[in-house]
């Protein structure tokens, strides 16, 4: 009677412990299912700008980093510094989602800007979501174009990036907030598109953040560039 009672009670254990582990199991299956339905699409906007503004920032990064050397002036030396400083952090969260999302960082064949569909920013050279198809070289995004040469709008071309090492003094505090108004006006444009378009709240709040400070940096520097008897360019 006692081995009857043992067995019995072992059976009611065994069949406990396998329900928990199902309820666990598929309590898990359920957390692994949700994240990976929040997980952004390959060619989505979210990972689209994700990419594209990484790119974009590091070449904001690289102009600060080459002012900084060819100056003494404090105020465009501290704006370049912080710039810098915003745009590095802000690259490495952008990066570090695209990690989390098990996305690559460079998409071959995908061309820039494509992610944003035609009402957050002029043309689009994509077609659905996929983006694949087309290049937005050369249209307007919001109203800013990318230069010939330029691989974003706002960005500058290597001549530019070249002539802004070659200057030094007035002439590069000038030039360096000339390329990175433009710079900042692509980067809006871009921030705002995502800030629209984009799934992932804590990413459309980086954007929208994006467009706030680049916008009090734009009055900044034409604030700046008066003061050296300058202006921003077209």
């Amino acid at each position: 009677m006692r081995r009857t009672y043992w067995a019995a009670g072992s059976a009611v254990l065994l069949a406990l412990l396998f329900a928990v582990a199902a309820t666990v199991a598929a309590a898990s299956g359920g957390r692994t299912a949700a994240a990976a339905a929040r997980t952004p699409a390959l060619y989505s906007p979210d990972a689209g700008f994700a990419r594209d503004m990484a790119v974009h920032h590091q070449q904001a990064v690289e102009m600060s980093f080459l002012v900084r050397d060819r100056t003494q002036d404090e105020a465009v030396r501290s704006l370049a510094y912080d710039i810098a400083n915003t745009q590095a952090n802000q690259r490495g969260m952008l990066l570090g989602w695209l990690d989390l999302w098990g996305l690559p960082k460079v998409l071959a064949g995908e061309p820039p800007m494509s992610w944003m569909a035609p009402a957050a920013g002029g043309s689009h050279g994509g077609s659905g979501s996929h983006g694949g198809s087309g290049s937005h070289g050369g249209h307007a995004v919001d109203g800013v174009a990318a230069k010939p040469g330029a691989l974003m709008p706002g960005m500058a071309t290597k001549e530019e990036i070249a002539a802004l090492g070659a200057a030094q003094g007035r002439d590069a505090e000038v030039l360096f907030l000339q390329l990175m108004t433009d710079h900042h006006k692509g980067g809006v444009a871009m921030a705002r598109g995502c800030a629209v378009q984009c799934a992932t709240p804590a990413e459309r709040a980086l954007a929208q953040g994006m467009v706030e400070a680049q916008q009090s940096e734009l009055t900044l520097m034409a604030d700046m560039l008066r003061a050296r008897g300058a202006a921003p360019r077209g």
